[in-house]
């Protein structure tokens, strides 16, 4: 029997962050299933599933909470296997608009008010071709009831994009399709 274990990891990002992660990770005979990491502001953040033998858990645990000494802040939270849940479905969304406080806040409230979970998410602010303004870009990977139909979310999102000023794409995923890049 395996646990899933899920961490978070912060710290200033420098070489050798992930080389220092696994490491320990296989010290415990753990096996790295996924990861999402990035360097924002000059400081390393990332997300790492482990699927770990159940009795070396807490120990891999306390040895990844212990490289604090190493500069590196980890929170663990045990895990499930990420499955989609039956009645729901994967749905990609890409949004781009002219950036402003808020846009997060707006679309995020939106989507939990249709019971909508946002799976994925990837946003970064980018120069506009054409003009000296900025643009935020959103990509994220949704997991709908089955019961909230593509013309219902497509509207829904549409009215955003209409108080938004935002170009929204929307794409039902087979399940377990990678969100790309």
């Amino acid at each position: 029997m395996t646990t899933s274990l899920v961490m978070t990891v912060i710290g200033s990002d420098h070489p050798g962050i992930v080389s220092l992660l696994s490491d320990v990770a296989q010290r415990f005979g753990a096996n790295w299933v996924g990861s999402r990491m990035a360097s924002l502001a000059g400081q390393f953040a990332g997300i790492v599933h482990l699927e770990v033998p159940d009795q070396s858990a807490e120990s891999l645990a306390g040895a990844l909470r212990g490289l604090v000494s190493s500069g590196l802040h980890v929170v663990i939270a045990t895990g499930d296997s990420g499955a989609v849940l039956t009645g729901q479905r994967l749905v990609r969304l890409e949004l781009v608009g002219n950036d402003r406080p808020g846009i997060v806040r707006d679309l995020s409230g939106r989507l939990a008010r249709r019971g909508v979970s946002i799976e994925e998410l990837h946003t970064e602010v980018v120069s506009a071709a054409m003009s000296a303004g900025q643009l935020f870009r959103v990509k994220a990977l949704l997991t709908v009831p089955e019961a909230l139909s593509n013309d219902d979310l497509k509207r829904e999102l549409e009215a955003l994009a209409t108080e938004m000023m935002v170009d929204i794409e929307l794409d039902e995923r087979p399940s377990g399709a990678p969100m790309g890049g």
